[in-house]
């Protein structure tokens, strides 16, 4: 398998961020991602002024972040040729995204802040629907603006990175339960703006610059084949075809790769002579073994099963026998803190 590292849910000009479409691919190749995924509010401009593409080594494709009329229920989609307009309902815009062949995810689907005025939370609140591909378990800009207090802003805004310790909660077991009947993929965001900010009265603050949270929440790819390097189209839609193949089918883990660099992490099943990756599923016997490697040995490695911890261990690897079916995921701790979220391998539920 060939690993793709890249940041997902991030806004340009044509939105609501402050970068040009290529300055963001140039810091994006400066930290070394593979690919980003551009996820402007309700336009789809950058793709249809032909900004997908390589960036030397860093690939650019677009999506677009859907929200209602009452601007809740923001949703990530990709794969799709026309934004949706926000008099829909997030029913019918989540449909509408699947019947165009595209994936979505829910975004930063547990806002809850108050003490922000000017920004108020963005939840998802209609949970009666199963057209979604996935949803955003750990977001780097609502975590950040959740913990935010008069105590602690400063710190936070010259210190964005160091705010990020744990995705939500709520989302994680929320995520689990949506697993128990279907395949519910799990990815993460940065959400960047770059917005400035006014902090003192005279000193203007760039919050979230695209390169310093390009070092944060990231969402790796697990792949069967080399990326095109080519721009023209036919190369293009076989890029997208591979990645958002792989979005879709959860061969992916979320990481905080500014704690320590999560590449090499690795979390399989294995039955017989065959190997299942995140996201497959596998067919139940008594001789299933899920296999972890990690790229540090400092590392607590937590196996949930049906979303309940059913062990831990310490090091860089870990093997354990499958004793009843249902959903595993593991999640990692490096040094005390919140590091790698695998997605889910199916054990034929």
């Amino acid at each position: 398998m060939t690993e793709l590292t890249g940041a997902i849910h991030m806004h340009s000009i044509f939105s609501d961020g402050s970068g040009e479409v290529e300055d963001i691919a140039r810091f994006a190749e400066e930290v070394g991602l593979d690919y980003i995924l551009l996820t402007d509010h309700n336009t789809l401009r950058a793709l249809k002024e032909g900004y997908e593409g390589w960036y030397n080594n860093t690939l650019l494709l677009v999506g677009c972040e859907i929200n209602d009329k009452l601007n809740e229920n923001h949703y990530l989609a990709f794969g799709i040729n026309d934004a949706f307009s926000t008099r829909l309902s997030a029913k019918e815009y989540v449909k509408r995204v699947k019947e165009a062949g595209g994936i979505g995810f829910l975004a930063h689907p547990h806002e809850k802040r108050k003490h922000m005025a000017e920004h108020p939370p963005y939840p998802w609140t209609e949970w009666d629907l199963t057209d979604f591909t996935g949803i955003e378990i750990w977001n780097h800009m609502s975590e950040w603006m959740e913990n935010l207090t008069d105590q602690n802003k400063y710190q936070s805004f010259i210190h964005p990175l160091k705010s990020v310790t744990a995705p939500p909660e709520e989302t994680l077991l929320v995520w689990d339960k949506l697993n128990l009947t279907r395949k519910v993929v799990g990815i993460g965001g940065v959400d960047a703006h770059a917005h400035k900010y006014n902090v003192l009265g005279f000193v203007e603050v760039e919050v979230f610059p695209y390169k310093v949270l390009f070092k944060s929440i990231r969402t790796h790819l697990l792949v069967e084949e080399e990326l095109p390097r080519k721009d023209d189209e036919k190369s293009l839609n076989k890029i997208k075809q591979i990645i958002y193949s792989a979005l879709a089918s959860g061969n992916s883990f979320v990481a905080n790769d500014y704690l320590a660099d999560s590449k090499g992490f690795r979390f399989y099943a294995e039955a017989g002579k065959k190997k299942y990756q995140m996201g497959d599923t596998v067919e139940y016997n008594d001789k299933i073994r899920l296999h972890v490697f990690t790229p540090s040995p400092n590392s607590e490695i937590m196996l949930l099963h049906n979303g309940k911890l059913v062990e831990t261990t310490e090091g860089n690897g870990a093997e354990f026998l499958v004793k009843d079916p249902g959903v595993y995921r593991v999640e990692i701790k490096h040094n005390k803190k919140a590091w790698i979220y695998s997605n889910h391998i199916r054990v034929n539920i």
